[in-house]
C-alpha cells in the first residue's frame, strides 16, 4: 500500500476512535466504556505497534483538543500510544486468534487501564489509587471480554474484507 493511502486509512481509523470515544462511550469522573478499541486494535493489526501507538495518542490529543471532558493529561496520551503498541506487538504480523487477542487485551487491561490509567486518575483527582481501582476493576472484569469478543468477530468479518482490498497483510 502506498504512503498516501496508509496515511488516509489510518486517518479514518483516528477519527472513527475520536467519535467512538467522545460520543458512543458512557464517561462517568473514573471510568468509560465505550468502543474506541476497535479501530485502534485494527491500526495495530494493520500496520503494527508503531503505528498502531502513534495513531492511539494522536486520536488522544486530537480528541481532546475538539472535544475536551478535562484538563489535559500527557499520562493519558501515553497510555493510548501503549495500548494501541501492545495490540500491535501482539496481533501485527501473528494470526489474529481469540488466543493472541485475549493476550493483547489482558496485557493491556492489567497494565495500562488498571495501573497506569488509575495513577493518573489518582494524581489528577487527589483521591487514593485503592479507592479509585474498585469500580475499574468491575468494569475491567466486564469489558475484558466484551474486548476480545468484539475484537475477534469484527476482525473475522471485516478483516478479510480489508486483506482483499489490499489495506493489510494477509492475517
Amino acid at each position: 500500500m502506498s504512503k498516501a493511502k496508509t496515511i488516509a486509512f489510518v486517518g479514518l481509523l483516528v477519527s472513527m476512535e475520536i467519535i467512538f470515544t467522545r460520543f458512543l462511550s458512557i464517561q462517568t469522573p473514573i471510568i468509560r466504556i465505550g468502543f474506541g478499541f476497535i479501530p485502534i486494535a485494527f491500526t495495530a493489526i494493520m500496520f503494527g505497534p508503531l503505528i498502531g501507538g502513534t495513531a492511539a495518542a494522536i486520536a488522544d490529543i486530537i480528541g481532546m483538543l475538539i472535544f475536551p471532558k478535562g484538563p489535559y493529561f500527557p499520562g493519558f496520551t501515553l497510555s493510548a500510544f501503549l495500548t494501541g503498541a501492545i495490540y500491535g506487538l501482539f496481533l501485527y504480523r501473528n494470526p489474529a486468534t481469540i488466543i493472541n487477542i485475549a493476550k493483547s487485551v489482558l496485557m493491556i487491561t492489567i497494565l495500562v487501564d488498571l495501573g497506569m490509567n488509575t495513577l493518573w486518575l489518582s494524581m489528577l483527582t487527589g483521591n487514593a489509587a485503592a479507592a479509585l481501582l474498585i469500580p475499574r476493576i468491575y468494569k475491567s472484569a466486564i469489558m475484558l471480554p466484551v474486548q476480545i469478543v468484539v475484537i475477534n468477530v469484527l476482525w473475522k468479518y471485516i478483516g478479510i474484507h480489508i486483506n482483499k482490498s489490499g489495506y493489510a497483510k494477509e492475517n
